[in-house]
């Protein structure tokens, strides 16, 4: 994609070294594809792009799991502090699945933990369910006996960029909801927008304030719960209402 390709490589493990950002401040934008070049002219020296094997754009595909009531949704729905979201991630071009559960921590940071996860299942949580109620419970949510299935499977080209700042950003194109509504599978896609995705340990990194100069504002946007109501516009979208009325309704 023009404009990736000038940037400087970094390495994965240096990635990993200096950013790892499993607790983070996040901040999701979505862009029309033409203004992203504009984005990574306005990103300070020394912004750096992942490269791995010669490549800078990797495949995604995410499982999210729910309750039948949709309990996971409906947290998110409501705009509860105390919120989760558990799913599989396969890096497609790379290799390896991991399961990660999500939630809320202290200032609106976002608290991510994971385990390794047999990729030849990953429609399935099997025996992960132990650790995802451990997380759950060590986040002082009430897990129960959580049962949860999949909902809803997103796919997407992902590259990611390391700021001076020690921040990351991801820029997430093509991407991709199936799922279901009434029994009947559905599927719909963004083509014409990215996701942006700014990470930082807090408070609003350099790509952020290149957004903001650029007169582009955070959005209300959910790759799971933001997915579901599109599949399915039965359920309550109110928090994520003016994103999908301006760029997301297919």
């Amino acid at each position: 994609m023009t404009g990736f390709a000038a940037l400087p490589a970094v390495a994965l493990a240096e990635l990993q070294e200096t950013a790892a950002l499993q607790t983070r401040v996040d901040r999701k934008y979505v862009l029309p594809l033409d203004a992203l070049p504009g984005l990574l002219a306005a990103l300070p020296d020394g912004t750096r792009r992942l490269v791995i094997d010669g490549r800078d754009a990797f495949g995604y595909e995410s499982v999210y799991f729910d309750t039948p009531a949709l309990d996971a949704f409906r947290l998110a729905a409501g705009r509860r502090r105390r919120r989760y979201k558990v799913r599989t991630r396969t890096y497609c071009d790379t290799g390896g699945c991991w399961l990660e559960v999500k939630t809320r921590g202290p200032r609106g940071t976002t608290v991510k933990e994971r385990r390794e996860h047999d990729p030849a299942a990953p429609a399935e949580v099997g025996d992960g369910l132990g650790f995802v109620l451990d997380a759950l419970r060590g986040r002082g949510l009430p897990a129960g006996d959580l049962d949860l299935r999949p909902t809803l499977t997103t796919r997407y080209r992902r590259r990611t960029l390391l700021l001076p700042d020690g921040a990351r950003t991801t820029v997430d194109t093509g991407l991709e909801w199936h799922g279901a509504q009434d029994g009947a599978p559905r599927t719909a896609t963004v083509p014409a927008h990215a996701v942006v995705e700014t990470k930082s340990v807090a408070g609003a990194s350099a790509a952020d304030r290149a957004l903001w100069a650029l007169g582009h504002r955070p959005a209300r946007i959910s790759k799971y719960a933001t997915g579901l109501v599109v599949l399915d516009p039965t359920l309550a979208g109110r928090p994520w209402r003016r994103t999908l009325r301006r760029t997301l309704t297919p």
